[in-house]
């Protein structure tokens, strides 16, 4: 069908249904809000009308609304994990609105005659918002966040069954939902699309945000028609705090150390809220900021199977004749590198809600977070010489055919930035993101409208970012004994060790800026609909519109100063060596220019290099315009279908430049090119709900969603690296990723708070992008560019991904004495994939980034004055990049996270907390081909902080 022949058709259905629906006629509406008897909100209530089918659930502010009510005198059941039910009388009068406040008490336990509070929290909240949900979702609380050692929503959302997290630095950053890649899943904020900082990708950088400033996090793994669709893994939605309905205060305020360099940690928080007397007026305000100071230690290598050397021998036109040697894998490259790192993370927000009536309710939420991270890096790098000016004399091969000494060029560099109050002598990377939110709800008899306007920005700027290199050149013992741990060494250490044999390289400074806007609109329209004989049922439709910009600016410039540093012996030196260094001992950093000197040079009249950068700037738009429609109908009280169809248009203007070199490969100019693009989707779904019990629930759903391409994909750009003999290219015409999903779930509910759940899901991806290798065969695309490799996006054939999630969640209370007190959290996911039409390659090959197996658990201690918690998180280990061939693909490997956290209740209102994360000392690391290769290890050492924790509610 086409699309303007589908939106007529969905035009004329909803105006039918408009006119045609009972509204109004002697009935009237009943609305309110459930809190606990701190006034704190409570999701996922279950409200029913008695003697009725009729039914809701409270949303994430602990709001219901139930439509459509007949007139006169009725009673409301309100059911809560965890808490006492109640019943509430309202009486309902023809076209207006019965507002009631319903406060729900914990249940107790009378044993040995001690009454003993069921724990409640953050895990009833989750419990019960999952529970009430249609869809397949995950949810976690900020007071279950609390529980766990989590700085910040990265590693907090690790926890959920099925995700993994890649890390940088230390914290969990990039999010994969089922195995899909981070710019595959949906970020969003209070439901609005989070911009991304990074310029090559739509990555949110989930350890920008801390873990809390937000309210809830819920993980819709089977997405609804009223959701944004690029979700091909999943979609996670931020809920920032709400003002509450009582004075609260709050704050923490903390230190420790990092152990790896024994520097400090600092964190604070506050929160602070109120609501007019008349309640018509809320506010919520909060902020944090949290101060590391600490190191990493890295070591990195690539590997080859052959190395090529001059025989001495011309060919008729007088080139030399080079001749390739085939050996077992080496190392031939080799980088020992040492991270000096400052992280300050702040954000603040502000929430407001403002009732001006029954019926009409208008909010503002806003959110700024800033981080500062300032960096030095200490990299001895060593890669292998080979080629024309080497002759075969200058290798040796053992009887193993082990390539163990070659010659090597060795740099040794410094990267900084200026020395001033912002950067201090550091390579700065400022990131911020902020959300500016408009919304409301109202009610126009039976016509429940919500909408929403906002603007969001994310941005990365790295001004004056520099490096100092100086090179030498010599011959290496190459130690690829154990290829976990790849060493070099010095045939003549004297010399290498001699900083006047390291002459200048080149002293560069660049700066960078990325910068996303998006402006969101969404409206949503929701009716009483009963259909198919069902017992209660709504109809729900609504449009969408995000205008998203994306723009890269960068420059690069050149410095001659070999005439003021002509060796590093010149230079203000200093040694790096760490003792402690967790990669080994060995590696020995030795001695390189300071970061203070390369901060305090006056660098001016520098030469632009254009190939650094040129290819690399680039303006995309991307507007996407979209409509949905569904109904959700109770058929009986125990079976619920959501059946709708959502339509996404998108059109796409993206700018790059074509970089022009002359027959020598000096820059000679380039050009600006524009393309544009436009595509649509039709994207039905149908989600199923059958409780067999009030406590068992099996769930069904068949979904479609899409990832759109990274910007940068889609820019038309062309960027020569001659230096790698290399060539990237964009790919205006690649097309959006499509998924179609189904999922199938089965979840028991204890009384006490806890649950049981199994899961299946199988995924069906056409269209995946990957970057593909060639061989560029004449120097069409540049001068003197024949035989360069060629990297370009492109779409494979298919995926698929077949999972299974099982989940477990109890507080052990059926055991004797204290034990009772101890509860249990895990969670295991299983992953298998297929790929196909990569790079030529055989079919069969895994999808990146599905780590085969993923597991959490904790074991947990609270007597309601002690809480204790041990947390593990394992990742298997998973395919992260495609290389030519098997041989250079490279995997991210697995990765076993330990933590630790114990608190004591001093008061009611004032909790000491100690945290001990990473005890597992685990490290980043990647191998290339077989896992024995390490391409990558990083070290981040262990943390410890300790502080005080102060809450204060006005009942």
């Amino acid at each position: 069908m086409k699309q303007s022949s589908f939106l007529k058709l969905l035009f004329v259905t909803l105006i039918g249904i408009l006119f045609n629906s009972k509204v109004a006629a002697q009935t009237g509406t009943i609305s309110g809000i459930i809190t606990d008897e701190n006034g704190i909100y409570l999701p996922g209530a279950t409200v029913l009308l008695d003697q009725t089918f009729k039914g809701t659930n409270t949303d994430f502010d602990g709001k219901f609304t139930l439509l459509d009510v007949k007139v006169g005198k009725h009673i409301i059941n309100v059911t809560f994990i965890g808490y006492e039910k109640i019943q509430k009388e309202v009486i309902v009068i023809e076209n207006s609105t019965a507002i009631v406040k319903i406060i729900l008490k914990p249940n107790t336990t009378l044993l040995d005659e001690i009454t003993i509070s069921t724990a409640i929290g953050g895990e009833a909240k989750a419990i019960n918002k999952q529970k009430s949900n249609t869809n397949i979702t995950n949810v976690i609380s900020t007071d279950q966040i609390g529980k766990f050692p989590d700085a910040n929503i990265g590693d907090a959302v690790k926890r959920v069954p099925g995700i993994t997290m890649q890390v940088d630095q230390g914290e969990a950053r990039n999010i994969i939902v089922r195995g899909l890649s981070p710019q595959l899943n949906s970020v969003t904020l209070n439901g609005s699309r989070i911009p991304s900082a990074e310029g090559d990708n739509r990555n949110i950088q989930m350890d920008l945000i801390p873990s809390d400033m937000i309210q809830t996090i819920e993980v819709n793994k089977a997405v609804t028609p009223d959701m944004d669709a690029d979700a091909l893994g999943g979609s996670v939605n931020l809920v920032t705090r709400t003002a509450p309905q009582s004075f609260r205060l709050s704050a923490t305020a903390g230190s420790g150390m990092t152990l790896i360099n024994n520097r400090r940690i600092l964190n604070g928080s506050f929160l602070v809220g109120d609501r007019t007397e008349d309640k018509k007026v809320g506010w919520m305000l909060s902020a944090s900021i949290n101060d590391t100071d600490f190191e990493s230690h890295n070591i990195e290598a690539e590997w080859d199977n052959e190395f090529e050397y001059n025989t001495g021998v011309q060919d008729t036109s007088g080139d030399d004749i080079l001749q390739e040697v085939d050996v077992n894998p080496y190392s031939k490259e080799f980088q020992q590198r040492t991270y000096l790192v400052q992280r300050v993370r702040r954000s603040i927000a502000g929430n407001f809600d403002f009732q001006l009536d029954n019926n009409n309710t208008i909010y503002i939420k806003s959110m700024y977070n800033w981080r500062d991270d300032r960096e030095n890096r200490l990299r001895l790098k060593q890669e292998i010489l080979d080629g024309e000016d080497i002759s075969l004399g200058d290798f040796v091969i053992d009887a193993n055919n082990n390539l163990t000494r070659f010659p090597v060029e060795v740099s040794r560099e410094t990267k900084g930035g200026i020395n001033n109050s912002r950067n201090k002598s550091r390579r700065l990377e400022d990131q911020r993101m902020q959300n500016y939110t408009l919304g409301g709800d109202h009610l126009f008899n039976n016509l429940k409208v919500d909408w929403l306007a906002s603007y969001a920005r994310a941005s990365e700027q790295r001004s004056n970012e520099r490096y100092a290199s100086f090179q030498s050149e010599y011959i290496i013992n190459n130690r690829n004994s154990n290829p976990r741990f790849p060493f070099y060494t010095p045939v003549d250490a004297a010399f290498a060790n001699d900083l006047s044999n390291f002459e200048f390289d080149e002293i560069t400074e660049e700066n960078q800026y990325t910068q996303e806007e998006d402006y969101n609109f969404f409206a949503n329209l929701q009716l009483p609909l009963q259909m198919f004989n069902s017992k209660d049922g709504i109809l729900k439709f609504g449009l969408r519109t995000r205008l998203k910009t994306k723009e890269r600016d960068n420059n690069f410039f050149e410095f001659d100063l070999e005439s003021a540093f002509p060796t590093l012996n010149d230079a203000i030196t200093k040694d790096y060596t760490k003792g402690n260094f967790l990669a080994g001992s060995r590696y020995e950093a030795g001695r390189f220019a300071s970061e203070e000197w390369l901060g305090d040079l006056n660098l001016s009249n520098g030469d632009p290099v254009f190939d650094e950068y040129l290819g690399e700037n680039f303006l995309a738009k991307e507007d996407v315009y979209a409509g949905y429609i569904m109904t959700e109908q109770k058929v009986t009280d125990q079976f619920t279908v959501l059946a709708g169809v959502r339509i996404e248009s998108t059109r796409t203007v993206a700018t790059g430049n074509i970089v022009n070199y002359d027959s020598d490969g000096d820059f000679e100019s380039f050009v600006p090119v524009t393309d544009k693009g436009s595509y649509t989707n039709i994207l039905p779904s149908v989600h199923l709900k059958y409780s067999i019990n009030p406590k068992t629930i099996i769930r069904f759903a068949y979904t479609n969603t899409i990832a759109r391409p990274n910007y940068v994909e889609l820019v038309p750009f062309r960027n020569i690296l001659r230096e790698d003999d290399a060539i990237e290219l964009g790919n205006p015409d690649l097309d959006p990723a499509k998924s179609m999903n189904l999922d199938l779930s089965a979840e028991y509910y204890f009384d006490d708070i806890g649950l049981i759940s199994v899961g299946v899901f199988y995924k069906d991806i056409k269209d995946f992008s990957y970057v593909s290798f060639s061989q560029a065969t004449d120097n069409s695309l540049g001068s003197n560019t024949q035989g360069f490799t060629v990297f370009r996006p492109e779409n494979g054939d298919d995926a698929t991904v077949l999972g299974a999630e099982f989940a477990f969640q109890k507080k052990l209370n059926f055991l004797p004495g204290f034990a009772r007190n101890f509860n249990v959290y895990a969670n295991y996911t299983f992953l298998t994939s297929e790929a196909n039409g990569v790079n030529d390659r055989s079919n069969n090959l895994e999808l990146p980034n599905t780590a085969p197996n993923m597991f959490n658990g904790s074991l947990g201690y609270d007597d309601g004055k002690l809480t204790a918690r041990i947390s593990a998180n394992f990742s298997d280990a998973y395919i992260d990049e495609f290389g030519g061939s098997e041989f250079e693909d490279r995997f991210y490997d697995k990765q076993f996270f330990l933590d630790f956290n114990v608190g004591y209740a001093i008061t009611n209102n004032l909790r000491l907390y100690a945290d001990f994360t990473n005890i597992t000392d685990q490290p980043l690391r990647f191998y290339q081909g077989a896992k024995e290769r390490t391409m990558q290890v990083e070290y981040y050492g262990r943390r410890l902080t300790l502080g005080l924790k102060y809450d204060l509610f006005k009942k």
